[in-house]
């Protein structure tokens, strides 16, 4: 018995170091990134320092049109807390959600990304593709492909960043994935999603989309973990996590 369950162990310790190779190996690299990385990593590690955060832990991002903003949240123990808050160089057309390929729109919703969205190979420096259209977007019959968070500050569609803003918001994302984070979610919205914003829009043809986005809104905001997100009857449903 004692043979039995060294043996058993020995496997065990095998087949983790085995899964934990394939999971790294899954994660794309180029020597673009890998210097990107190497430059950014001290700087962003001592700024999670001052705040208590880890590099390499669980990320979430938020992504808000109207004030050209994206925000990177570190997981703590079990709740996500605000690391940094980037400007958005650029991105096409206007508040509302992308329908159709060559609309020029940002996409809004509720996507995730997974290792394989990572392309440190990118025409615009990096990227990572946002998973456009989602459940909810083919639901609805929306087309397009390729939408981005990326460098370069230049948009077609997708949302632009300076080089040196995509460099860290890569980097924190290659962290977490070699960390064991399967995927993070980015939710992006028209603007910050409270009562007085959506009645200044509510004759707008997308306040009925934009009040489903409000409850995933501020379902994070209560709990500060962002939700699991389904669709339903071609709506946003949302449960924990």
């Amino acid at each position: 018995m004692f043979i039995d369950r060294k043996v058993n162990r020995h496997i065990f310790l095998i087949l983790t170091f085995f899964i934990l190779e394939v999971s790294v190996a899954e994660i794309p690299s180029s020597a673009r990134s890998e210097r990107a990385i190497k430059k950014t990593r001290p700087l962003i590690q001592n700024e999670l320092s001052t705040k208590g955060l880890m590099y390499g832990s669980p990320i979430y991002i938020r992504i808000f049109k109207e004030s050209a903003e994206l925000e990177i949240w570190i997981k703590k123990n079990d709740i996500f807390e605000l690391f940094k808050t980037y400007d958005i160089c650029a991105f096409s057309g206007s508040l509302g959600p992308k329908t159709k390929r060559g609309d020029w729109q940002a996409p809004e919703g509720f996507y995730f990304v997974r290792p394989g969205n990572l392309n440190p190979w990118s025409s615009y420096h990096l990227s990572f593709n946002l998973g456009y259209p989602n459940a909810y977007d083919r639901a609805h019959g929306y087309t397009g492909s390729a939408l981005m968070v990326h460098g370069k500050c230049v948009s077609i569609g997708c949302y632009a960043m300076t080089d040196k803003y995509i460099n860290e918001i890569y980097a924190l994302a290659h962290a977490a994935f070699e960390q064991g984070q399967a995927y993070f979610r980015v939710h992006i919205f028209p603007f910050r999603m409270e009562e007085a914003k959506l009645k200044k829009h509510r004759k707008n043809k997308w306040h009925g989309f934009w009040k489903n986005l409000q409850e995933g809104y501020e379902y994070f905001n209560t709990h500060k973990t962002p939700p699991n997100v389904i669709v339903k009857n071609k709506r946003y449903h949302f449960e924990p996590s």
